[in-house]
């Protein structure tokens, strides 16, 4: 042997061998399951809330017990929209302060 596995890897590899049709026949392990097929199992509510644009959506989320407000813009794949990097998801008290502040925000846009 080279020195690399050393007595474990020579133990694996007996065992390997003698024990090669115990296994015929036997299917291989299942799949970890993707995100795609874990997807409604992720501790995840959704509520899309409003589309504010082409492939933009508000959703309101709970996720892991936390409750977000997601802006976000989507694009199409497959014949679905997916979410892309482009976005923010702010926690209850980012929106809960962003709300206090649309006043001054229009203000600030010359809105009255």
């Amino acid at each position: 042997m080279s020195g690399r596995g050393g007595k474990r890897a020579a133990a694996a590899m007996e065992e390997e061998g003698s024990g090669a049709d115990d296994n015929y026949g036997q299917q291989p392990p299942a799949k970890k399951p993707t995100r795609a097929d874990n997807s409604s199992s992720d501790n995840s509510d959704e509520i899309v809330v409003c589309e504010i644009g082409r492939n933009r959506r508000v959703t309101v989320r709970n996720w892991r017990g936390k409750i977000n407000v997601d802006i976000r813009e989507f694009y199409p794949k497959d014949g679905n929209l997916l979410p892309g990097k482009k976005g923010i998801t702010l926690s209850l008290d980012q929106w809960n302060m962003l709300r206090d502040h649309v006043e001054e925000i229009d203000k600030a846009l010359g809105h009255s």
